[in-house]
């Protein structure tokens, strides 16, 4: 048995292939088969790593008498969310103007046209704590659509008005200043839980973007309580079960207030950016924790995550042989199965082990309060380098979930980013080499005709790319060309922020989310605020604002600056849901710094120079390098122009829009300008 979703390429479509259901992919055949037979259509949104999708689907999309009747009644649309997040988007909305909260799975009846009229997210197969079954949740739609299709055309014409309205951010520009800044911090360091770290109650998310600005503050203010808000915060994610103890990588989010118990899915875009944040936190503070946290994190990618032909996979699951969470837990029993009874004893006190468990009956590693404290270093270090790889070699041997093998363009663009930026301030060459990979790889194949694809899975790039690709990868790119000099991975960021403007930027300081060449929809989507990625528009407006630091050209600064203004009011009321953008603000405000770097690349003196800005914290800084005599990269990069060396040496050129301090060959003088808030 199969349906229309055999021919796809999405690991999550692939998943109902075998439905009993008479899926559709989105797409002409779907809608026209809708206004022909005059049903309405059932719009079904997940992705492949959606425990509750995996639960929805095995309860009612493979029942056979659920599926007789949704095949009766309605035109049945399957759509991966991280394959379409347009769609996802527009019908995200219309739900939670419905219900006032959405999620997935998300289940959306709509009229042949596309509009939606009904929708909620989970039902169950039987009516349960207050929730209708799915079962009387489609005979109600089919009741309504065949007695009074009046009123559900009615309902469908105001829902898409609303989401119409909540497309259009119409905000009155305003200046943009430092008070906003500080207010914005303020407000997020008003919800820190002191007690357990994070922000709010549970569920608990990383919130990585909000983090980075507070470390950004600090940085500029030196304020304690921000640094301690930060600090208390990664030390507790680090050490609790949304963290991998044994392989490195985190989980979606905890459960829990104290970051016990997670859900365990991983997604390749939430280990981008705490594998940044952690990185960066190391170069601020100096503390080895952070930093062995991000190594660990991007070696996770780099051995689990990461496509033989260099691109990154999107996700894996949270269950494995139907049970969430088995592949990571254990009891002692079979800890000392593994290590034996004095080194299995070593480590369930480290991580907190017991017969009781703390997660149905068995145990999520993480480190108990003062574990570290309680035992030498040479036991530590004993856990860490011989107990730790022989329990995770004896996990590899459990049924492991599935990995999403998508490859999607934004979140390759921000993992690409956390390894070049690991490449350049540790000098590490493994991850140089997996950031050059993935490069190639995203220009090779996931580039046509100067366009983006969004998404890439073996063979076959598919879709056209949407704002947050274009943005993420730019700025990845960005990010690997301070990691080698090389200016191809600097032209081709170029190229796509020029195809930005062309094709999202609506001439007023708004981006939309999909370009002038996209599938018209009842809307066109946009958004403004960071959800579990930073939005299309911030990353876009960082890939700008960076490029104009590197090229002085006005044309990259004028959408970033109109954007500014007009978000300046809600970054200040709402600053947790603008974390990205914020940090721009803050590049905006300062400005960047452009450093240029003038001397052979192999010679000592060039690498005295780099390493002083490589080896400290400096988000807010373009950096480009030139030999003496590469006429192509002055000719490439503005910012190179007319550079010379000072006395035969190595030389340095730190400015802020394109006014430069006095050029210096002292790496000491140098760590000094860049390092200065």
């Amino acid at each position: 048995m199969s349906n229309r979703l055999t021919e796809e390429t999405s690991p999550y479509l692939l998943q109902h292939a075998a439905n009993p259901v008479h899926w559709y992919p989105w797409g002409e055949a779907a809608l026209a088969a809708a206004k022909d037979a005059q049903r309405p259509i059932l719009l079904s949104v997940g992705y492949s790593s959606c425990h509750w999708c995996h639960v929805m689907a095995h309860e009612s999309f493979e029942d056979a008498g659920t599926a007789r009747y949704m095949n009766e009644h309605f035109i049945n649309i399957k759509v991966d969310r991280e394959e379409r997040p347009d769609l996802d988007d527009i019908y995200m909305k219309a739900v939670q103007g419905l219900t006032g909260q959405g999620g997935w799975p998300l289940t959306v009846f709509l009229t042949p046209d596309g509009k939606p009229f009904f929708g909620g997210t989970y039902f169950p197969p039987e009516p349960r704590m207050n929730m209708p079954s799915f079962r009387n949740v489609l005979e109600a739609v089919v009741d309504a659509w065949q007695q009074r299709r009046q009123q559900v055309e009615e309902q469908s014409d105001k829902l898409r008005d609303f989401i119409a309205e909540h497309t259009a951010f119409d905000l009155a520009p305003t200046a943009l200043t430092l008070t906003t800044l500080r207010e914005a911090g303020d407000s997020i360091q008003a919800n820190f839980d002191p007690l357990h770290g994070g922000f709010g109650a549970a569920p608990k998310f990383p919130q990585p973007m909000a983090l980075e600005f507070l470390l950004r503050r600090n940085h500029r203010t030196s304020d304690l309580s921000l640094l301690n808000a930060i600090t208390k915060t990664l030390d507790s994610m680090a050490n609790g079960g949304i963290y991998d103890q044994l392989g490195g990588g985190f989980h979606r989010y905890s459960v829990d207030e104290r970051w016990l118990v997670p859900h365990f899915e991983k997604m390749l875009y939430d280990n981008a950016l705490l594998s940044r944040l952690y990185l960066d936190a190391a170069m601020r503070t100096g503390n080895q924790l952070y930093q062995r946290i991000a190594c660990e994190t991007l070696d996770y990618v780099a051995r689990e995550m990461t496509s033989p032909e260099g691109g990154f996979y999107s996700a894996q699951d949270a269950d494995s042989e139907g049970e969430e969470g088995k592949f990571y837990v254990w009891t002692p029993a079979e800890i000392e199965d593994v290590l034996g009874a004095e080194d299995a004893r070593l480590l369930c006190n480290f991580y907190g082990v017991t017969s009781e468990g703390n997660f149905e009956g068995k145990n999520i590693l993480f480190l108990t309060d003062g574990a570290e404290a309680d035992r030498s270093t040479e036991e530590i270090e004993r856990i860490r380098t011989v107990l730790n790889p022989r329990l995770l070699a004896a996990r590899a041997e459990r049924v492991a979930p599935e990995t999403d093998t998508k490859v999607i363009a934004g979140w390759n663009g921000l993992m690409l980013h956390a390894f070049a930026q690991a490449a350049r301030q540790l000098g590490t060459p493994t991850y140089r080499e997996t950031a050059l990979a993935n490069g190639e790889f995203l220009l090779g194949s996931m580039l046509r005709d100067g366009r983006l694809a969004h998404t890439y899975t073996p063979g076959k790039a598919a879709g056209l790319g949407f704002l947050d690709d274009y943005g993420g990868v730019a700025a990845g790119l960005l990010a690997l060309y301070q990691a080698t000099f090389d200016v191809r991975w600097f032209a081709a960021a170029r190229a796509l922020c020029d195809t930005m403007l062309q094709d999202f930027y609506d001439g007023n300081g708004a981006f939309y989310d999909t370009s002038s060449r996209h599938e018209k929809l009842i809307v066109r989507p946009r958004n403004l605020f960071d959800n579990a990625v930073p939005a299309g528009a911030s990353l876009a407006c960082d890939a700008l604002l960076r490029m104009h630091a590197y090229t002085g050209e006005r044309a990259y600064a004028e959408p970033v600056e109109a954007a500014l203004r007009l978000q300046a009011e809600a970054l200040g009321k709402a600053p947790s849901a603008f974390g990205r953008m914020l940090c721009v603000a803050d590049d905006f405000l300062a400005p960047l710094k452009e450093v240029a770097v003038v001397g052979d690349p192999a010679a000592p003196d060039t690498q005295a120079l780099l390493a002083s800005i490589n080896g400290h914290y400096a988000p807010d800084t373009a950096l480009a390098l030139k030999s003496p005599e590469d006429a192509e990269a002055a000719a490439v990069i503005p910012l190179l122009a007319e550079r010379a060396q000072r006395g035969g040496q190595a030389t340095a050129y730190v400015c802020r829009q394109f006014a430069c301090k006095q050029p210096t060959t002292d790496p000491n003088e140098l760590r000094s300008q860049v390092s200065a808030p």
